[in-house]
């Protein structure tokens, strides 16, 4: 059993013992991650989505980690209709065309980078960039999807909304404007640490949907380390499109790099409900 094996409960027991300093030394170019050098032109994570550096171990990583194993709001959830509430306002989202991106493969994500201004309930956030989960990390009343896209905005004050939407299979549907411009540079980048430019990105698509669809709003956390929490999310209440053709070709430079499902917001850490668990 998982629970009876010494390694394993060592590992969580060292998550448990960690200093409850937390350090806000994060990177907000580069997915807000705990990054190292890499073989390529791009840091890549210190962190996975498997084994000791998953995410059962990420507060072994580095002290600043401690509330990915400890702090009782944390992402993703499975959102529940009638429990987490709609959003009562739509944020303004303003993102102009470029005519290139950089388009990196971090090793836990492939992200591209770019400039836009986020206005939600009063406050002005700087878009930094969107990146990709494959499967989505979030549930809709317990069920899955394919794949999640992340559009990750901070404010002046360090405060974090993330604007997320999830992606479900169809045979007819397109994102000709968020998702084809990068099928060919996304074959460029199938090495961590490898990146490459795109062609012309546009916009108006990605933004009407959020100014316009009802979002699910709750309070989080990053879905990575150091896991820090206070994340407003506004996931989008309809799901976009993704052809077989496009998931599989995210998927195989992606792999598996969702975060397990956490408690509700408010609740304790399933890490810390699992520790309180073993025998004595």
């Amino acid at each position: 059993m998982l629970f009876q094996n010494p390694t394993f409960l060592g590992a969580i027991a060292s998550t448990l013992l960690l200093s409850n300093s937390f350090v806000k030394g994060v990177c907000l170019h580069n997915h807000l991650r705990n990054l190292q050098a890499g073989p390529g032109s791009v840091p890549i994570s210190n962190f996975s989505y498997l084994g000791v550096t998953g995410p059962l171990g990420w507060a072994g990583l580095n002290p600043a980690n401690v509330k990915c194993s400890t702090a009782n709001v944390q992402s993703p959830i499975n959102i529940e209709h009638g429990v987490v509430p709609l959003s009562k306002t739509h944020p303004k989202i303003s993102i102009p065309n470029v005519k290139s991106a950089e388009f990196e493969n971090l090793g836990s994500t492939v992200e591209v980078v770019i400039n836009g201004t986020t206005i939600f309930e009063g406050k002005t956030y700087s878009l930094k960039q969107y990146h990709f989960h494959t499967p989505a990390e979030h549930l809709i009343d317990a069920q899955f999807y394919p794949m999640e896209v992340h559009f990750v905005n901070v404010a002046s004050d360090g405060s974090i909304l993330v604007l997320a939407a999830l992606f479900e299979l169809s045979l007819t549907g397109t994102n000709a404007n968020l998702l084809v411009p990068l099928s060919a540079p996304l074959h460029a980048i199938t090495e961590p640490g490898s990146s490459t430019t795109t062609g012309p990105l546009s916009f108006s698509d990605i933004t009407n949907f959020f100014n316009t669809v009802p979002l699910f709003k709750y309070t989080g956390s990053l879905t990575i380390p150091p896991c820090t929490d206070g994340v407003v999310f506004l996931v989008a209440n309809t799901f976009l499109p993704i052809t077989p053709k496009a998931f599989l070709e995210f998927k195989s430079v992606l792999k598996f790099n969702a975060r397990y499902v956490q408690n509700a917001p408010g609740e304790e850490n399933l890490i810390e409900v699992a520790a309180g668990q073993f025998p004595k």
